[in-house]
This record gives C-alpha cells, sequence and structure tokens, in this order.
C-alpha cells in the first residue's frame, strides 16, 4: 500500500493539517469581540491560547506512542475530531456565555487536536523523504508557519459579517472536513522504500544516503544527552523567538518610534518570515548539516539580540526583526529531522512529541518573563540583553552535541558500510 502513494501528495496532505491547525496563532482576533461581548479583561481571553498551547505540548507527549502504534492515518483522524470539536464547541460557549466552557473546547480540546495533528504528519514526511528530510519537515511546518496569515482575514470576514459563535462553527466545521481528508491519504512507506531511481543515483555517485546514527524507542532516547540537548537548544530558541513575537508591536513603537497601526502592519509583514524561514532553514539543513544550522541560529541571535535595542533606524531594525523570525520558524521545522537523524524513524513521532514539550514550557516562560522585565524596568531592552545570553549558552550546547555526533558516527561506520555494500550492490 505505502508504494502506491505519492509522496508530494502525501507532503500536500501534511499541509492541509499544518494550515489548519495552525490558525491557533490568529488567537488574537476573538480578543475585541469577546471583550466587548462578556466584557472579560485580556489576560482571561489570552489565557484560552496558553491553555491550547500547553495542551499541545502536553498531548503531543503523551499521544506520540500513539501515532507510532496505530499508523498517521488514525492519529490525523483523531486531531481532526479533537480540533474539529475543540473550535466548534467553542461556539457553544460563547452562545452561553462561559469563559471555562471556552477553555475546556478550544484550549484543552483544541490543544490536543493540535497536539496529535502537529507530530502525525510529519514523523510520517521523515519517512517518505529519506533523501530530503529537512525540506520534506519544512514544507509542512511551513503551513503551520503561514496558516494565522490565510485564516486571519477569514475569521475577522466571519466574526463581522455573522457573529463569534457562528464564525467558531463554520471553522470547526471546515477544519475537521479538511484535517479528516488529508489523514486519510496518510500512510508510512513500505518497509526499506525509497524513491524511485535513488538506488541508481547512490550508485552513479549523483546522491549519498543519510544513515540514522542509531535506532531508539522514545523511552531509550530520553535517557540520552544528546536527547536532552536537543530539548535545551529547542527551549532556548522557542523561549526566546516567542517572547519577540509577544511583544514585537510594542518594541517597535519604542525603538523606531511608528504608530500603533504602522507597528501591528509590520508585524503582520515581517510575519510572513516565521513561514519563509521554516521551508528555507529546513531545506539548508539538508546540505549544511542539522548540528550547523542551530550553530548558526545561535550565532546569528546572540548578535541581533545585542544590538536590536539600540536600532532606531526603520529599515535596519525590520530587517533584523526578519532574520529572527526565520530562525525561531526554522527550529521548529528543522528538529524533526535532527531527531531522525540522531535516533531514527523507529518511533519519531514519540521523540518529537517528547522534544516538544519544550515548546509549552517556552509558551509560558518567554512572554512572561519579557512582560517582568518591561513592567520592572520600564523598556524591553534589559529582556533582549538576557536572551541574547541564553543563546550564547544554546550556541555551546549545539557544539557539545557535535562530540556526542562524532562518538555515533564512530561506532556506526563499520555496520553502515556493511550494510550499504549489500543495499546498493
Amino acid at each position: 500500500m505505502g508504494t502506491t502513494k505519492n509522496r508530494w501528495l502525501i507532503a500536500l496532505a501534511a499541509v492541509g493539517i499544518h494550515i489548519s491547525i495552525g490558525s491557533v496563532y490568529a488567537w488574537s482576533n476573538f480578543t475585541i469581540p469577546l471583550q466587548k461581548m462578556f466584557g472579560w479583561s485580556a489576560s482571561e481571553i489570552a489565557l484560552t491560547f496558553s491553555i491550547a498551547i500547553l495542551f499541545l505540548g502536553l498531548s503531543a507527549a503523551f499521544l506520540g506512542h500513539f501515532v507510532e502504534k496505530h499508523g498517521p492515518k488514525r492519529a490525523g483522524l483523531l486531531a481532526a475530531i479533537f480540533f474539529g470539536v475543540g473550535i466548534a464547541g467553542s461556539g457553544v460557549a460563547v452562545t452561553l456565555g462561559s469563559k471555562y466552557l471556552l477553555y475546556l473546547f478550544y484550549g484543552v480540546f483544541g490543544g490536543i487536536g493540535l497536539g496529535v495533528g502537529y507530530i502525525a504528519p510529519v514523523s510520517t514526511l521523515v519517512k517518505w523523504f529519506p533523501d530530503r528530510r529537512g525540506l520534506a519537515t519544512g514544507l509542512a511546518i511551513m503551513g503551520f508557519g503561514f496558516a494565522a496569515a490565510i485564516s486571519s482575514p477569514l475569521m475577522n470576514s466571519l466574526i463581522f459579517s455573522v457573529g463569534v459563535a457562528k464564525t467558531f462553527y463554520v471553522l470547526g466545521t471546515s477544519y475537521f472536513i479538511i484535517m479528516a481528508l488529508s489523514a486519510l491519504y496518510l500512510a508510512k512507506p513500505a518497509e526499506g522504500w525509497l524513491p524511485e531511481g535513488f538506488k541508481e543515483k547512490v550508485s552513479k555517485g549523483k546522491a549519498t544516503v543519510t544513515y540514522d546514527l542509531s535506532q531508539l524507542t522514545a523511552n531509550e532516547a530520553v535517557k540520552t544527552k544528546r536527547f536532552w540537548y536537543l530539548w535545551l537548544m529547542l527551549f532556548i530558541n522557542v523561549t526566546c523567538g516567542i517572547a519577540i513575537l509577544a511583544v514585537a508591536k510594542p518594541l517597535a513603537m519604542e525603538s523606531i518610534g511608528i504608530t500603533q497601526i504602522q507597528a501591528a502592519a509590520l508585524v503582520g509583514a515581517i510575519g510572513v518570515f516565521n513561514g519563509l524561514g521554516r521551508i528555507g532553514w529546513a531545506s539548508a539543513s539538508d546540505y549544511i548539516g542539522r548540528a550547523n544550522t542551530y550553530t548558526t541560529f545561535f550565532v546569528l541571535q546572540i548578535v541581533l539580540f545585542m544590538l536590536l535595542p539600540y536600532v532606531t533606524l526603520k529599515i535596519p531594525f525590520m530587517i533584523m526583526l526578519a532574520i529572527i523570525y526565520t530562525c525561531y520558524g526554522g527550529g521548529f521545522a528543522s528538529i524533526p529531522a535532527f531527531i531522525g537523524d540522531l535516533f531514527g524513524t523507529r518511533q519519531l513521532g514519540a521523540i518529537h512529541g517528547y522534544i516538544l514539550t519544550a515548546w509549552a514550557a517556552a509558551g509560558l516562560a518567554g512572554p512572561l518573563f519579557a512582560a517582568w522585565i518591561k513592567d520592572t524596568t520600564g523598556s524591553y531592552a534589559g529582556s533582549l540583553i538576557f536572551f541574547a545570553g541564553l543563546f550564547a549558552i544554546a550556541l555551546i550546547i549545539s557544539l557539545i552535541i557535535r562530540i556526542d555526533i562524532k562518538r555515533l558516527k564512530r561506532t556506526s561506520n563499520s555496520a553502515v558500510s556493511k550494510e550499504s555494500l549489500s543495499q546498493f550492490s
């Protein structure tokens, strides 16, 4: 069955799921309408988003084994059910005027759909693209990054025309249909499957085979140092990046003196680089290596976070912010391929789920710390300097992990040589 599937359609199905669940990044469209309807505070409404991100990380961690055991199709359908019910159920919560029901449906149910929907297609794509892992995962996760740009105007239009509750009903139904249809096409490739013509390219020296450095289960992976190196690198990259996302608008107003409307437009425009960074950096990692990609992230951002508080010119500020956005998105997109390289594809979905707990933790830590620094000092400059220090720690970790990688390569070289002789002879 696996060989009858078109891997590019598998990638398209993955994008369909990620564009649907990525709409969570457009949650802020509901803030003002909900405030006007019920008088809820901004923090009460924002808690809905925080709960969703928390349950994204938790469900990815706890249901990663479900993805591996039951396959991407069932996992994708489970995600469609939870996310569809979560969004549509939010309409019921609004109709009843209950913020606690909103927390339950959008935050808990929607968050579970987010977590399962995030890892199911990504772990599958890695197996379909042994020759271009970074490109494959970048394609899917790019959809997550661009989702807000696609869904935000749609949400605003629906809210204006049919109201908040009906908007949730329409979106929940639409997302369920898109995700379910996408999930039905997902499938793992046959054992030992390789792209058509790939063996011939290898034999002619036109392509090389990337061998996994190990094949570990998720429970075995979490006992290794390199798992926690990856966890910390993702945690730091997301903590600092999501803090910038949370304060980009007031930071732009404070730094380059633009109006609130101009700052909103700037943040929206530069947000495109979040999506571009996902496909760009992930694809580049196929050529320069995953470790080099993360080292580049951290070197760039150490410099940018150190300089950003002191930049007052619009064009340099915009360019620096755009680069930071690409590194933020690229960190998400490159991590699944990195996991495959270091731990193999045997239980990649489950390992990816464990790694994504770093996202849940960072989603709470980054914005809260940036807001605390602003309240304490009256400026965002202090938090940016602190984040530059965190990137310095991440840079050191990205260098230390290479020691583990070199050790693994030495122990696996002889086994790989024997396998390649039998596989491509």
